[in-house]
């Protein structure tokens, strides 16, 4: 499945039917009277997050949304019958902005969380409605509201609780790779992740989504290498795990280099909770890594863990240092242990 997390959709509601203009005319009947029925409403364009996606790709071969029109009213007082709603079906952290990319409209975040986007018109009045002491025979009706129609954009931004930052080829998917059942792409070459990555990892009887982006290169925020596009799919995580390659040469600067893109980019990324981590230790002796360890720790201010992706030496410390970040309400038990928890003889 191809990866997209943004895309452009047409929109349009149902026009609602006309009212309908009626006399009721029957044998040995002398007064039959108004009887022109109401027109059927137009049906709305829902957006609704759904499980089981985590991308937009459907949404380039089928941008167009439109609701169906309500029938219009027919006469011995039958009104039209209603217009099928449209339903846009997206992943959760699907954001809703109006056509000039900017104005947010709707965020959703849960399952089954709805939003209406377009309202269907109302059905007009029959001439029924229209009768009265003064007026018995009335010849008006209403037609239809006119429908809604609407440009707009989907952007996604995944929900993650552990975000993964680094530098290409830091090992970040290796690290995903190791803990998890996902299989992203691992090679020796820069920039080997081109889409962001899911992956879900357990540790002492819970488990907690991880989120690959590719990784960031001094410049990402003007636009050099793939640029900072993927940064809104670690926005909403809870903790963001930065690994540092211990092989690269000079690892203080690659950590100051993803922190500045982190501030040149915003929206309070630089300031969420970080798991800063000097990675491949299986290629240092103890001196160098001992070395390496207290250079970064002066650099980042703050405890540096070690680790090896390869060999998986000291991936289980690092996942309990990110459950310890997490908020406890976004930890999923694992079923095993809910279900021997649960069970009594």
């Amino acid at each position: 499945m191809k990866f997209l997390d943004f895309a452009k959709v047409y929109v349009k509601s149902g026009n609602g039917g006309g009212g309908c203009v009626s006399f009721h005319r029957e044998k040995f009947v002398e007064y039959g009277g108004p009887d022109g029925g109401d027109g059927g409403r137009g049906g709305d364009v829902w957006l609704e997050a759904v499980e089981g996606l985590n991308t937009l790709i459907d949404f380039r071969y089928q941008p167009h949304f439109f609701a169906k029109s309500g029938q219009p009213g027919m006469g011995r007082q039958r009104t039209g019958k209603d217009g099928e709603h449209a339903i846009l079906r997206v992943p959760v952290g699907t954001e809703v902005l109006d056509e000039d990319q900017e104005t947010l409209i709707a965020d959703v975040t849960e399952v089954g969380q709805r939003v209406l986007l377009a309202k269907g018109g109302n059905g007009g009045f029959g001439n029924l409605h229209f009768k009265s002491a003064t007026n018995q025979a009335p010849r008006r009706a209403n037609p239809g509201q006119p429908e809604v129609e609407r440009t707009l954009w989907l952007r996604l931004k995944l929900i993650a609780d552990v975000g993964l930052l680094g530098m290409p080829n830091a090992g970040k998917s290796t690290f995903l790779a190791t803990t998890s059942n996902a299989r992203p792409k691992v090679a020796d070459y820069p920039f080997t992740t081109l889409v962001p990555n899911l992956g879900v990892v357990g540790v002492d009887g819970v488990e907690f989504v991880v989120a690959d982006i590719p990784g960031l290169i001094e410049g990402a925020s003007e636009g050099r290498g793939l640029g900072d596009v993927f940064l809104g799919h670690v926005e909403r995580s809870a903790v963001l795990l930065h690994l540092v390659d211990g092989t690269s040469g000079d690892p203080v600067r690659d950590y100051q280099t993803i922190i500045g893109e982190l501030e040149a980019y915003g929206e309070n990324l630089a300031d969420k909770p970080r798991v800063t981590v000097l990675n491949k230790i299986d290629t240092m002796d103890e001196e160098e890594r001992d070395f390496l360890k207290e250079e970064l720790e002066a650099a980042v201010g703050g405890p540096v863990m070690l680790m090896s992706g390869v060999s998986s030496e000291g991936t289980v410390d690092v996942l309990r240092a990110l459950r310890t970040q997490i908020d406890d309400d976004r930890l999923r038990r694992q079923k095993g242990d809910e279900e021997e928890e649960a069970w009594r003889p």
